[in-house]
C-alpha cells in the first residue's frame, strides 16, 4: 500500500479514461499522445472484452497489454485501468502484470481494480459470473494477495502502487476501499457523494485508518459545473472523463484542464 498523502493538501487532478472501443489502435495510440501533450495527470483505459456503448460487436482491445504499451510510449503521465475486473486474473498474476508495467513505466502505474459487472465478458470468455456478493467476495479476497506478492517479487515495484477501487456498495466495497483503497471512484452526483462520504468515514474507523488519505475520483460526463463545484467542496481531487472512438472527441478534455488549472491557481 502506497505512502499516504492526506487528501485535504491535494491538488485538483484530471484524469482521462481512453476507452478502447470503436478505433484502431494507431487512432488510440494518437490520442494517447496528444492527451500527454496537453497535460492530463492520468490516463485509464477499462479492462473488458467488448464495447460498451455502440455496435456491441465493434472494434475492442485488451487493458493490460494496451497499458504495457502506454508504459513504453508515455513518459509522464500515470497510467491505469478504471478499472481491472479481478475475476479475470489470479491474484498473484495481477500483481506481476501489475509491478512489470510498474517498471517499466518507472513507476507511474496505478492498480485501478473492481469485482466486475459486464455479463458478456464473463459469458464469453469462460469465467463464472456468480453473483454480486460472490465478485466482491473475491476482490476482497484478492487484495491482500496482490499486496503481499508486491512484497515478494525481484525486482520489486518501483513505487508503493497506488491502490484505485471503483465502486459505491455501502455495506461491503467501501469496507474494503477503507482497508486497501489509495483513491476510491464512484460515479456520485453531490448529495450521494456526501452520504457515502460519511459511509465511508465509519468504515474506517473500524478498521483504524484516516479517511483523508483516501483520494476521492469522480467522473465528470454525467456532472454540471455547479455539481463539479459542489463536489470539489466535498473533498473530491481526481475528476475522470470518458471519451470513445472513433474520434475521441477532446475538447471537453480541453476544458476541464483549464478548470484544473484555475481551481489549483
Amino acid at each position: 500500500m502506497s505512502t499516504r498523502i492526506d487528501a485535504r493538501a491535494r491538488t485538483v487532478r484530471i484524469g482521462v479514461q481512453v476507452q478502447p472501443q470503436h478505433a484502431h489502435y494507431a487512432k488510440i495510440r494518437d490520442t494517447v499522445s496528444e492527451l500527454e501533450d496537453l497535460g492530463v495527470d492520468i490516463l485509464f483505459n477499462w479492462d473488458h472484452f467488448y464495447p460498451l456503448s455502440g455496435p456491441a460487436d465493434g472494434e475492442h482491445y485488451e487493458s493490460w497489454t494496451m497499458l504495457a504499451a502506454w508504459a513504453e510510449q508515455t513518459s509522464r503521465v500515470e497510467i491505469g485501468a478504471l478499472v481491472n475486473c479481478n475475476s479475470y486474473r489470479n491474484a498473484d498474476l495481477q500483481a506481476d502484470m501489475a509491478r512489470t508495467i510498474d517498471n517499466i513505466s518507472d513507476g507511474r502505474f496505478i492498480f485501478g481494480t473492481g469485482a466486475g459487472w459486464f455479463e458478456r465478458d464473463y459469458d464469453e470468455y469462460g469465467y463464472e459470473f456468480g453473483t454480486v456478493g460472490s465478485r466482491i467476495a473475491a476482490l476482497s479476497d484478492a487484495l491482500p494477495r496482490i499486496e503481499d506478492r508486491w512484497t515478494k517479487l525481484n525486482p520489486a515495484p518501483v513505487r508503493d502502487i497506488p491502490v484505485l477501487i471503483g465502486g459505491g456498495g455501502e455495506k461491503k466495497t467501501l469496507r474494503i476501499v477503507a482497508r486497501h483503497a489509495d483513491i476510491w471512484h464512484s460515479f456520485s452526483d453531490p448529495a450521494t457523494l456526501e452520504r457515502k462520504l460519511g459511509i465511508l468515514d465509519e468504515h474506517c474507523a473500524v478498521v483504524g485508518r484516516d479517511p483523508h488519505e483516501i483520494e476521492v475520483s469522480v467522473e465528470l460526463r454525467r456532472q454540471s459545473e455547479a455539481d463539479v463545484a459542489e463536489l470539489h467542496a466535498l473533498g473530491a481531487r481526481l475528476f475522470t472523463y470518458g471519451v470513445s472512438g472513433p474520434d475521441y472527441d477532446l475538447e471537453p478534455v480541453r476544458r476541464w484542464l483549464a478548470w484544473r488549472d484555475a481551481t489549483n491557481a
